[in-house]
């Protein structure tokens, strides 16, 4: 089919309408072919593949629950999260691991914004691979590594690909904390080095639940400290789904003294806004 005039690139456009794209979200999320075990397909709101080196993004209500899953063993999902309603609090990965007496990622961990409220929870992790001391990949790095970090090359950083997807939500570059990264593993070894652990292998998830409402960016990139020399990253799949907020007997909330304080600053700032 011709694409050379106007009317043959319509016909053509109009043409893929129904062609399965491993690459892109499904519209409407109820669609989606696999919903998790228990969940009903009606309550799915979010459902794509990210491709390697490309981004997503989506504004997601409180009490969601986000899955990421990394179908082939080298996804690396980089991660931020900004409050919906005031996009100035955001994602603090200092203090999610300063506050927690924890550098490492896992079950029952809280991610901490700015304002010592929590902007999401840990429910489940099959990896046990993240990383909260590195962020995200830069254009010179991947420059360095691979000879192209634009997000319109073959090795596309992370930064850049964040700036496109915070744009959407009316955030500049400037807007951008650093950020968290998931099934690609970071350890401290005895010497104080930064030690690359890799994937822990295909089919590894990690499910998050919002606890406020929030803004919802993603990455999928090589990690800046991954030593391969090619740029290895496979397909994210992403799932989110409708589901309730953190209550003061969930498992989360009484984790640490530090998660029930910030979970009772969460709950405080709900309740004066009408929220809760």
């Amino acid at each position: 089919m011709s694409t050379a005039t106007t009317h043959g690139a319509r016909d053509h456009a109009r043409a893929q309408a129904g062609t399965v794209v491993d690459t892109m979200p499904t519209i409407p999320a109820s669609t989606f072919p696999d919903p998790p075990g228990g969940v009903d397909p009606a309550a799915l709101t979010w459902a794509e593949t990210v491709a390697p080196g490309g981004y997503t993004h989506k504004v997601l209500a409180r009490g969601t629950r986000l899955r990421l899953t990394d179908p082939a063993g080298d996804a690396c999902a980089h991660l931020l999260l900004f409050n919906a309603d005031q996009p100035w609090e955001r994602l603090n990965v200092a203090d999610t691991v300063k506050v927690q007496w924890n550098a490492y990622l896992g079950e029952s961990g809280t991610l901490l914004s700015d304002q010592a409220r929590v902007l999401a929870t840990v429910v489940t992790d099959s990896s046990g691979r993240h990383d909260a001391l590195c962020g995200t990949s830069t254009v010179d790095g991947n420059t360095v590594r691979y000879g192209a970090g634009s997000p319109e090359s073959a090795s596309p950083a992370g930064l850049p690909l964040f700036t496109l997807a915070a744009a959407k939500h009316g955030l500049g570059p400037r807007d951008l904390p650093p950020s968290l990264s998931f099934f690609q593993g970071v350890r401290v070894t005895s010497e104080g080095e930064l030690e690359f652990t890799g994937s822990a292998g295909p089919g590894r998830s990690v499910e998050l639940r919002l606890e406020l409402p929030a803004v919802v960016l993603l990455a999928n990139v090589a990690h800046p400290l991954d030593p391969r020399p090619d740029y290895a990253v496979t397909p994210l799949q992403v799932l989110a789904w409708r589901d309730r907020p953190a209550t003061p007997d969930s498992p989360q909330w009484t984790h640490t003294p530090e998660s029930r304080r910030a979970f009772e600053n969460t709950a405080d700032y709900l309740t004066a806004r009408g929220l809760a």
